[in-house]
């Protein structure tokens, strides 16, 4: 039997784990235990990376950073994947019109990851959410609102194998997830009532690529009581409004591109 997609993917989970810790990286232990990785086998394979130039190790602590291969391949595949260039203007008007966090998250299939931050002026702020950090479909505003816009097949097939619960508790257990999905759908945007982190909320609106499925997310997040009943509508209007327009630029930018080079 052929071991080496098995090797991969735990290569990968590892790669993953390092880069939820960055800048300060993280020690081989912490990182076998993310990664579900044993702890011999985690320090072999990340000797194997490190001489390959994919992460770095530091002599003094001994965490485990990413590489300077790293940065070389992103940089190849930026033109083909960031689109936080197109998105730069839209974060800071949301921050600016909110006062609120603004972050651009990314699907990456069961996942979503964050790829860009701008601050709000308010001076209390959450921070759950930061550049690079992962979450679950379905756990966070922009997970919630991208698992929701799925077709109803695609949404039934990720919670049959996904097991929220065990890593995010009883909140996201089957039944209270469709609830949330039906009043994302008839919202239009998005809702977190403080379900990571108490007191925390956050909102979120998807963004479509050229095929219509949503493969973005704009959100804001900040403290509950900027979040109040009365106050949600006008931050899911203005979410909804910079989640269209950032929707209708990368289609236009799609137009004038090849497929090749756009998600």
């Amino acid at each position: 039997m052929d071991d080496r997609p098995h090797v991969i993917g735990r290569a990968t989970a590892l790669l993953r784990a390092i880069g939820d810790h960055e800048p300060h990286g993280a020690s081989t232990t912490d990182l076998a235990r993310e990664a579900q990785v044993a702890r011999p086998t985690a320090h072999r394979m990340l000797t194997a990376l490190a001489r390959e130039g994919f992460v770095d190790r530091d002599n003094a602590t001994g965490r485990w950073s990413l590489g300077p291969e790293i940065y070389l391949l992103g940089a190849l595949a930026a033109d083909r994947y960031d689109i936080t260039t197109s998105a730069h203007d839209i974060l800071r008007d949301l921050a600016r019109d909110t006062g609120e966090s603004a972050f651009l998250s990314a699907r990456r299939g069961d996942e979503t990851v964050c790829l860009a931050a701008e601050e709000g002026s308010f001076p209390l702020r959450s921070h759950v959410l930061h550049p690079g950090i992962r979450f679950p479909l379905g756990v966070a505003s922009a997970g919630l609102v991208i698992l929701a816009h799925l077709p109803d097949r695609d949404i039934g097939d990720y919670l049959n194998r996904a097991e929220l619960t065990a890593t995010h508790g009883t909140a996201h257990a089957t039944e209270a997830l469709r609830e949330r999905i039906t009043r994302t759908r008839t919202d239009g945007y998005a809702t977190n009532p403080g379900l990571l982190v108490e007191g925390s909320w956050g909102m979120g609106a998807a963004v479509f690529d050229h095929r219509d499925s949503p493969a973005w997310a704009l959100s804001l997040t900040g403290v509950e009581t900027r979040f109040s009943a009365e106050r949600r509508p006008e931050l899911g209007t203005l979410l909804l409004h910079a989640a269209h327009r950032l929707t209708r630029r990368l289609r236009t930018r799609h137009q004038r591109t090849p497929d090749r080079f756009l998600p």
